[in-house]
């Protein structure tokens, strides 16, 4: 298959193709008489592999060890799906927890009237963590 062939094929442009190439997570294709590159099908499975490890929040540096992680290293396999799994979701717990925290504190914030950082700074109910301030210290309310 040509390029515009196998990119149509995994839902990408032409551009992400080559580049995917350049990163060597798809493999250099063989050539036409034209010079024009020739795919495999094996290619469309590797873009799309890509793109779903991309859509689970893996970096492209971890989407190549990824696929690497079917082959072997020195006659050892290495970490595959499982483990890189794994880690990715306790990754994404943590954000979780960080992005609720976050919002939390906003919902404060709006629920409190806080309409002036520099006003909210100096007051001492303000929720808006500023510092690290006891939580009995914070009380909500329109005190800013």
């Amino acid at each position: 298959m040509r390029s515009g062939q196998v990119a149509d094929a995994a839902g990408v442009n032409i551009q992400t193709l080559r580049y995917y190439e350049r990163r060597g997570l798809l493999a250099v294709p063989g050539r036409s008489n034209g010079g024009h590159r020739l795919y495999d099908e094996e290619a469309v499975t590797v873009l799309r592999v890509i793109k779903a490890a991309q859509r689970l929040g893996f970096t492209l540096d971890e989407v190549a060890e990824l696929l690497e992680a079917g082959r072997h290293r020195h006659g050892r396999p290495v970490a595959g799906l499982q483990e890189r799994a794994a880690a990715k979701l306790a990754e994404v717990d943590a954000k979780i927890a960080d992005l609720t925290t976050l919002r939390t504190a906003l919902a404060t914030a709006v629920e409190a009237g806080c309409d002036d950082l520099a006003v909210c700074a100096q007051s001492p109910c303000c929720p808006i963590p500023f510092t690290d301030l006891a939580e009995e210290n914070r009380h909500g309310g329109p005190c800013c």
